[in-house]
């Protein structure tokens, strides 16, 4: 999506954030970032503070990574919008439907999408997709 530089990434999440507050043009990347990051009023801080684009959040000291929880919103945006893996669409719908709350269960699903990419990490193979699928199909039967 924008690289493999961390400071890019985390910069570009600032600027698109700091572009849409301005009311200045956006390219459709962009516009999703700034919506993601207007549903987590809770980072709005942080993404004013130049210095938070070389900052650690280590999971053992409690915090979670704000740039990578608003990253893993886009993933599934981008997963969403071309139904890839195919039938993640359908998935997201019914769980949506079910919660009544899409915020809610992209949070869901984000638990499945992060245990896959860690187990891939891991292992140092690709995502397992069946795995993934599977793993939303079982949100639902809860």
């Amino acid at each position: 999506m924008f690289g493999q530089n961390r400071e890019q990434l985390r910069r570009f999440f600032q600027s698109s954030w700091q572009k849409r507050l301005a009311g200045q043009e956006l390219s459709a990347l962009e516009r999703i970032v700034a919506e993601v990051v207007a549903q987590h009023p809770e980072y709005h801080a942080m993404l004013d503070d130049p210095e938070a684009a070389d900052r650690d959040f280590p999971v053992e000291g409690g915090q979670t990574n704000p740039f990578l929880h608003m990253g893993m919103h886009i993933t599934l945006a981008e997963q969403l919008s071309g139904d890839r893996p195919a039938g993640i669409r359908d998935l997201y719908r019914t769980l949506a439907d079910r919660t009544g709350d899409t915020h809610a269960t992209e949070h869901q699903m984000m638990e499945c999408l992060g245990r896959i990419l860690w187990e891939a990490q891991r292992s140092g193979r690709m995502p397992d997709e069946n795995e993934y699928l599977a793993c939303l199909k079982r949100l639902i039967m809860k």
